[in-house]
């Protein structure tokens, strides 16, 4: 029951996760828009101190938009926040990265291939470099590099890749493109809510005591609300990547992840160009152009070369690599044996580092059966799908059979 009941309780998380992210990212599109499309008022408003207002029609209704200056004549009595959408999608984040990556590390995170971890190890890595992350973008924000907008740029993409290039040389590929993200997350939500929550109050309470308004955490705010406008797509992108091994298991995975990063930031350059009444399409076409070429570039690849990262292919007919297996490990058991038998007849077509099935040219989830002790790391995976739900093989391509469902699930509960 435990497999089964693990993958639904996973399920509720994502699913949440992805219901807070929606409400939190769509806030930030729609403020992001709102900020740029604001148009100069009438006198009279301008007079009462409103900066720019627009008009807008949705849902049957006209709605009538201002923004102030500084801030009202008097506090209003019910003052909408924006800050819980951000805070429960990293609350929701951070459940998933512990319940799927930090609980299950030996499957989802822990890679021998890549790096030889314990999960204190593993689990210590993840934790401590999303922290360090952070730290290092709170340092360049507050540097002197924020004085030109492109050196802020160009170190921020710097230190990126160094940090990607890390997670890819520690975890798993899902391991090290889940902790990119949720890298990115944290960023995000420290600049809601170390600068832009509390610039907020500090501005609320001056408001509301008459005093004079200071402009600088607001602005200060405004310029972290952009950082994390501009983080939406590569953060999106980051959050789907599990669903897509061709992009994780690559062997140049953490290039490969930072150029689509980089391409969609750029794409939601255009959109925010267009919301200031600046028609720019050369950008989205640019875009879109050098993401098609990226897609095309991986694909146009043998392969051979779509394997996990350090995974030295076996040469030879898929007979080859199920021998080399059998006596590459001569101290398993009869029983063990006869299960990775039936997983090499009737998984190893595709979750194999040289997969032969005619879809599937990556091995799915990053999950590779070549040998007992991959077979170890998913053995929880192996029962929840090829046993308890019976949707492994997919379609039931290779004809497994439910007397191997069953050996195959007494000797891999015998073995834990």
């Amino acid at each position: 029951m435990w497999p089964q009941l693990y993958e639904w309780i996973a399920l509720f998380i994502k699913w949440f996760h992805v219901i807070c992210g929606v409400a939190w990212i769509g806030a930030s599109f729609y403020f992001t828009w709102l900020d740029n499309s604001l148009e100069t008022p009438p006198k009279w408003k301008q007079d009462k101190g409103i900066k720019g207002d627009l008009w807008a029609i949705h849902g049957g209704g006209f709605y009538e938009v201002a923004k102030y200056q500084v801030g009202p004549e008097q506090m209003p009595e019910k003052l909408h926040w924006f800050k819980w959408e951000a805070y429960s999608t990293w609350l929701t984040g951070t459940a998933l990265l512990i319940w799927m990556y930090y609980f299950n590390a030996q499957a989802y995170l822990i890679d021998p291939r890549v790096m030889e971890l314990s999960t204190l190890q593993a689990v210590s890595l993840g934790i401590g470099t999303i922290f360090l992350g952070v730290v290092v973008y709170e340092g360049l924000m507050r540097s002197p590099l924020n004085r030109s907008t492109p050196l802020f740029i160009a170190v921020l993409v710097l230190f990126g890749a160094l940090f990607f290039y890390a997670f890819a040389h520690m975890f798993s590929g899902r391991g090290a493109f889940i902790h990119m993200g949720a890298l990115i997350g944290s960023i995000m939500v420290n600049n809601v809510f170390h600068k832009i929550i509390p610039g907020q109050r500090k501005m609320v309470k001056q408001v509301a005591a008459g005093e004079p308004v200071d402009p600088a955490p607001g602005l200060e705010g405004k310029r972290r609300s952009i950082h994390n406008n501009y983080f939406t797509l590569p953060i999106i992108f980051l959050m789907i990547s599990n669903h897509y091994p061709m992009v994780y298991q690559h062997a140049q995975s953490w290039l490969i992840g930072l150029l689509i990063m980089l391409i969609s930031a750029y794409i939601r350059h255009y959109f925010n160009l267009k919301h200031s009444g600046q028609s720019k399409p050369s950008v989205m076409y640019v875009g879109a152009g050098a993401m098609f070429a990226l897609a095309v570039a991986i694909s146009w690849q043998a392969t051979s070369q779509l394997h996990a990262p350090k995974v030295v292919a076996a040469q030879g007919s898929e007979s080859a690599v199920a021998t080399a297996s059998v006596e590459a490990e001569p101290q398993l058991t009869e029983q063990q044996h006869s299960a990775l038998g039936i997983i090499e007849a009737r998984c190893g077509q595709c979750h194999s580092s040289t997969p032969t099935d005619d879809v599937f040219k990556v091995a799915p989830s990053g999950a590779v059966f070549d040998t007992w002790q991959d077979v170890e790391r998913w053995k929880s995976r192996i029962i929840a799908r090829a046993v308890v739900s019976g949707d492994m093989p997919f379609l039931n391509k290779t004809e497994m059979t439910d007397a191997e469902r069953q050996e195959l699930n007494k000797i891999l509960n015998a073995s834990e």
